[in-house]
């Protein structure tokens, strides 16, 4: 009987320092450093990290990601997928970080769509301890909303696709040395739980590690027999297996998992990634720490799937004094779950990173309507979907159990069918209009030309920020949620 312990982390989303939190010093990528090594000493120890390392950090940003990669070559994960947020930057850019990276990056289902040539290795086979593993990475399809400009990339744009590519994979090279096959995953534990019971048993995937959901485990979720975990956003916890492989009867004998805290009662810092860290932060300290504004109070933003505080005064804020009716301002795109007293500008960086233009539409009522009731599917509370947030004036209660509208009001008044609203967003969410409202954008065009109104987002909440102190913002019942 041999012992294996698989380590993992995913999200990591700039999650770089750490914090005191009842007493305690926890997280950070020195600790989170400090953790795999103490456990690497142990034996027998492989470390996995599942997408998004990328975005959250003004260290991040400032640096196009450069910054990350070079402290995560120091924490050493054995093998990385890619993330959707590893493409923020660009697919060049990416090219270019990976070449800069000092470990395994693998992503089996990210091609060029001329030859279907892959960009990535799809699958990394390590040995350790006489016991060979085989790793393959898959991608969620929101990459192809990231990437909707470059029309020569592609992944497979659902779930039985990315089976097949996993069953291709394993039939090609999963040999009969192959102890254990393990899926890196970055689709989120919804679609994580889809592709598991999609799985051919005779293809051998013993565990999936996944991320993109942020979601929190106290357990191992095992569907169609296979584990499905996820170790949250950050560092501040890292997902641990610890499993002892039968080498008569080839196959896992026993598994434990949990997921760890990191604090300073599980782990020692990390000397070398602390003071890589400090550099970076002493350079964007410079750049970056300026008092733009002062709240009224910390402003909070709880959960993407619910109107939030922070929701209500980014939606505001961009429609104050604007030539349009509603802002829908995307959930996702507010990064802190909570901002302020004191608001630095790198604090307003880190909570809204994607800097990008505003464009304006006219829709009538009825596709307003179609619009909405299509953000607030099933789908969407498990987090993986497009949520909004509105600006003042719009009222809205869905009753879940039924999937209906029961009130539909913008300034007290009903909207109707045949009322024309002008509303807006960011670039991203116009970019993939139709696949995040599900109404076609060439039809909504048609009602006016679509127009850009700002260059960018993040100047107008800095100068707003700049000329507004003291602001407030509460939850109003913009947006109810019944049932």
């Amino acid at each position: 009987m041999k012992k294996l312990t698989l380590l993992h982390s995913n999200d990591f989303h700039g999650d770089f320092t750490s914090e005191i939190i009842d007493g305690k010093e926890t997280g950070g990528l020195a600790l989170l450093s400090g953790y795999v090594r103490k456990t690497r000493e142990e034996g027998n120890t492989v470390y996995a990290v599942a997408g998004d390392m990328f975005r959250g950090s003004i260290i991040d940003e400032e640096y196009l990601g450069l910054s990350t990669i070079d402290m995560v070559n120091v924490l050493n994960p054995d093998v990385v997928t890619i993330g959707n947020h590893e493409v923020d930057y660009g697919l060049a850019h990416l090219l270019f970080l990976e070449k800069c990276a000092r470990f395994n990056i693998i992503n089996a289902n990210m091609f060029v769509t001329m030859n279907n040539a892959r960009l990535f290795e799809p699958y990394l086979n390590m040995e350790i301890d006489g016991m060979r593993i085989m790793f393959i990475g898959i991608l969620t399809e929101e990459v192809l909303s990231s990437t909707r400009t470059e029309k020569v990339i592609g992944t497979f744009v659902d779930i039985e696709d990315a089976v097949r590519e996993v069953g291709i994979i394993c039939d090609n090279y999963r040999t009969r040395k192959t102890d254990m096959t393990i899926l890196i995953t970055h689709l989120g534990i919804e679609k994580d739980r889809m592709l598991a019971k999609l799985l051919h048993e005779d293809w051998g995937v013993d565990l999936i590690i996944g991320g993109h959901s942020h979601t929190y485990m106290d357990e191992a979720e095992i569907v169609n027999g296979i584990p499905i975990v996820h170790a949250g956003k950050g560092s501040h916890q890292i997902g641990r297996f610890d499993i002892e492989y039968d080498e008569k009867r080839r196959k896992i004998a026993s598994w434990r998992w949990q997921c760890v805290p990191v604090d300073e009662t599980t782990a020692e810092k990390d000397e070398l990634l602390e003071e890589l860290l400090a550099f970076y932060r002493n350079e964007t300290d410079r750049k970056y720490r300026r008092i733009v504004t002062r709240f009224a109070r910390k402003l909070t933003h709880p959960s993407r799937t619910q109107e939030t505080e922070l929701g209500n005064l980014y939606a505001d804020l961009m429609q104050d004094e604007s030539s349009f009716d509603i802002m829908l301002m995307g959930s996702g795109a507010i990064r802190k779950e909570e901002l302020g007293p004191i608001v630095e500008f790198q604090d307003m960086l880190e909570n809204t990173p994607f800097d990008d233009v505003v464009w304006m539409l006219e829709v009538t009522g009825s596709q307003f309507r179609r619009m909405v009731q299509y953000i607030l599917r099933d789908e969407a509370w498990e987090g993986h979907t497009e949520f909004y947030q509105f600006s003042k004036g719009v009222h809205i209660v869905y009753r879940r159990s039924t999937h209906t509208i029961e009130e539909f009001k913008f300034r007290g008044k009903d909207i109707q069918d045949d009322q024309r609203l002008l509303i807006a967003m960011q670039n991203y969410h116009y970019k993939n209009f139709d696949m995040f409202f599900n109404v076609p954008l060439s039809e909504v065009a048609e009602n006016r030309k679509p127009k850009i109104v700002a260059t960018s987002f993040n100047n107008i909440v800095e100068e707003y920020f700049s000329v507004h102190q003291g602001l407030d913002s509460h939850v109003e019942g913009r947006l109810v949620i019944l049932d």
